[in-house]
């Protein structure tokens, strides 16, 4: 009986590991989920409680002009990239862009974070990541420029504290408004050598 218990175990051992292989390669077959939010695809149905408890609906936003959606923390990163963000905001606010931060930080975190940084754009707080989820991005921050209708422009992820992403994302959404661009990268660093 002992010889056929250890003969059982000598077995498992060999087989368990072409086991734990042939899972691995039936994983790696599965297809993976198809990535649906892509630049010239519809934007997600999303809606998201703001700092004051009500609900904003994207698509209400997006009847009414060209949305940038940004899914951010304050890490040092995100905190050096802001002032780019800010600025553009501030650039093509009057001609209908709508700019949302969402954090994935605790309320209070972010609540001091807003005041300490004067951040004049719409924002939320999504610390269960639920967002990043619908948004189809795992990378923070991630920016989503949707145009008036909901389609999505471009999708720019990673953090970029030297601000040419934002430059960047500044000329798509000039383009979309008929307006010129806003160098923001200059405008911020021209601000930082007056203080």
């Amino acid at each position: 009986m002992k010889r056929l218990v250890a003969a059982s175990l000598v077995f498992a051992l060999i087989l368990a590991p072409a086991g734990l292989q042939g899972a691995e390669k039936a994983k790696a077959k599965a297809k993976p989920v198809k990535k649906t939010v892509v630049p010239g695809a519809k934007a997600p149905a999303f809606s998201v409680l703001n700092a004051k408890g009500k609900v904003v609906k994207l698509k209400s936003l997006t009847d009414k002009g060209p949305v940038l959606v940004r899914l951010t923390c304050g890490c040092s990163g995100c905190d050096k990239e802001l002032a780019y963000f800010q600025e553009l905001h501030k650039a093509y606010k009057g001609q209908g862009l709508t700019s949302v931060a969402i954090f994935r930080e605790p309320d209070k975190k972010v609540e001091g974070y807003v005041k300490k940084k004067n951040l004049k754009m719409l924002y939320a707080v999504d610390s269960k990541g639920k967002a990043w989820a619908v948004w189809q991005t795992k990378k923070m921050p991630t920016n989503f420029l949707i145009a008036k209708g909901g389609t999505i422009i471009a999708v720019a992820d990673g953090c970029d504290p030297s601000g040419l992403l934002a430059k960047k994302l500044s000329e798509k959404v000039a383009k979309l408004l008929k307006t010129d661009a806003v160098n923001v990268q200059q405008v911020v660093k021209q601000q930082a050598k007056k203080k």
